[in-house]
């Protein structure tokens, strides 16, 4: 009887092991996949990068427990020099309104003013809950399917792969994110969030938390790019 428990034990750990491993092995692949996928869209430097009508710039809180949010900050200041470099005319910036004291979108257009950025070159999305809805809701409800995303490289490399599904025209320009342990924490949490948005767009067909009526981003003229 003893003999039989230990097998029988042994039979199911085993399938366990080789349950896990697939998972593993999914999980990872779509990280790597993602990550190949996005990588000719994605940009260091502003010089380099192709001029779009509008910018999205996704949400992140600008503190944390009353430290100045790096990864905030560094998306800020990208932003600031895009448009002054011409490369964009234009800010769709996204993220959560969860509440009165917890406004994202709004703090980063207070951030975009105090640099000079005139408020009709700024438009809010609310309802940026997360990445999807953000850069969904940028084609479906701003009507802008020409995008230059503002985040970090792992950040970017999603949103991209989101936008490439929808058959949208974007790049994005990789920001610098905090070295450290907090950024290895985000980047081991990435990994899921990218198996879960192949999830997402290719099985269970998730949409935007809302989307509402059109909202047609208006734009500037686009500068005449320089003669060779």
């Amino acid at each position: 009887m003893r003999s039989q428990l230990i097998n029988q034990f042994a039979k199911w750990l085993k399938i366990t092991a080789i349950l896990i491993g697939i998972i593993t092995s999914v999980i990872l692949l779509a990280d790597l996949s993602i990550s190949l996928s996005s990588a000719p869209q994605l940009y260091k430097s502003i010089e380099t990068l192709p001029v779009q009508e509008t910018a999205l710039v996704l949400g992140t809180s600008k503190y944390i427990r009353r430290t100045l949010n790096p990864y905030y900050q560094y998306r800020i200041d990208a932003a600031i020099k895009l448009y002054k470099q011409n490369k964009v005319t234009h800010f769709l910036l996204s993220g959560d309104n969860a509440h009165r004291s917890y406004n994202e979108p709004w703090t980063m257009k207070r951030d975009l003013l105090k640099a000079g950025i005139p408020e009709e070159s700024i438009t809010l999305d609310y309802a940026g809950f997360r990445t999807l809805d953000s850069v969904q809701r940028a084609q479906q409800v701003f009507e802008a399917n020409s995008l230059t995303i503002v985040s970090q490289e792992f950040h970017c490399q999603r949103a991209v792969f989101i936008a490439n599904h929808f058959s949208m025209d974007t790049v994005c320009l990789i920001v610098p994110s905090p070295t450290g342990w907090a950024n290895t924490k985000i980047r081991l949490r990435e990994v899921l969030a990218r198996t879960k948005a192949i999830l997402d767009l290719y099985i269970f067909n998730v949409q935007p938390k809302f989307l509402g009526p059109k909202e047609p981003i208006k734009h500037k003229t686009l500068p005449e790019a320089p003669l060779q």
